[in-house]
């Protein structure tokens, strides 16, 4: 058996889907014999796990699995090896690293909240 990670994505569709287009990037680690058991053995678990509930607007809101575009074989499991990266080109730098951010504050389980006043 080997390791594998493979990109499993679902697009969010909210209601008839009138909103901006949402997908869901997720890396799952799977252990198969050879590269396509591990496609095939993704592609079972998007379909698995797709979902849908009703929101507080009582709007259907689904995950529907879309592919697995990407798998990686891991030949060595090492300390802070790099697993996936992705390049990042946001409309607004300025809110895109506050996001980073705060989402890093609630992994650490604090919260930080920088105000900025300007005088009157």
């Amino acid at each position: 058996m080997h390791w594998f990670v493979a990109k499993v994505v679902y697009q969010i569709i909210c209601g008839e889907g009138n909103h901006t287009p949402q997908f869901d990037e997720q890396l799952r680690l799977i252990s198969a014999v050879t590269k396509k058991d591990a496609c095939d053995k993704a592609r079972e678990i998007g379909m698995q796990e797709q979902y849908a509930f009703k929101n507080q607007q009582q709007e259907l809101v689904q995950w529907k699995f879309i592919n697995v575009p990407e798998v990686y074989t891991l030949d060595q499991l090492t300390d802070g090896m790099e697993l996936y990266s992705r390049i990042e080109e946001p409309g607004d730098p300025n809110s895109y690293i506050a996001w980073l951010q705060m989402k890093s504050a609630q992994l650490q389980g604090q919260q930080y909240f920088e105000l900025n006043v300007s005088p009157i």
